[in-house]
């Protein structure tokens, strides 16, 4: 019998289970396609020493993922404070190194205007600030991974001689515009 009433609960804890796995789920893009970016283009990009470059923005269902290359080159000082509303960031460093603090205590904060070039075509709605109270310091170099959440302020304090990452951008809310192969290269063409 007491064997019986242990199997009870195993039993129907299993078959509850059980169904839950095998429940339709929807998918989160119906019928987008792959993106494919070459390293010739990627290469091309890296040759344009710009701090922030966007190489795509693609639809992906319920949310966009831009993908940009970044280079800055030595800062001794602490540069400005950006933090972007909507949008979070993931830098893979690919060379160089430096110091970042960030944290979502912004002091002198400012919205960033409308009509700003990396509201309109990168990062969305944001804040400029001019410090982090009790930010993180984070040491970043080649090799290393840096997510910023969106709502988080970040700024580099200081570049030994220059840090370049690729920028994986996610945009749930599809504020950046798209941007595919032929307006990359026509970018690319008026550099």
């Amino acid at each position: 019998m007491k064997n019986t009433m242990l199997l009870a609960p195993a039993f129907v804890g299993t078959f509850v289970l059980g169904g839950l796995f095998t429940q339709e789920v929807q998918t989160f893009c119906d019928e987008c396609e792959s993106t494919f970016i070459g390293v010739e283009e990627i290469r091309e990009y890296l040759d344009v020493e710009s701090a922030d470059q966007q190489v795509r923005s693609v639809d992906v269902g319920d949310a966009q993922v831009q993908i940009a290359i970044s280079h800055r080159g030595r800062l001794e000082e602490p540069g400005g404070v950006a933090e972007h509303d909507l949008v979070t960031e993931v830098y893979y460093v690919i060379s160089g190194s430096g110091t970042n603090v960030s944290g979502s205590d912004l002091i002198g904060a400012v919205p960033r205007p409308s009509d700003n070039r990396a509201v309109q075509f990168l990062n969305g709605p944001g804040h400029n600030a001019t410090a982090i109270r009790n930010g993180t310091t984070t040491e970043l170099a080649a090799g290393d991974i840096f997510i910023i959440p969106a709502g988080t302020g970040h700024q580099f304090t200081r570049i030994d001689d220059h840090i370049r990452y690729v920028m994986i951008r996610i945009d749930p809310r599809k504020v950046v515009p798209l941007m595919d192969e032929a307006d990359s290269r026509e970018y690319l063409r008026n550099r």
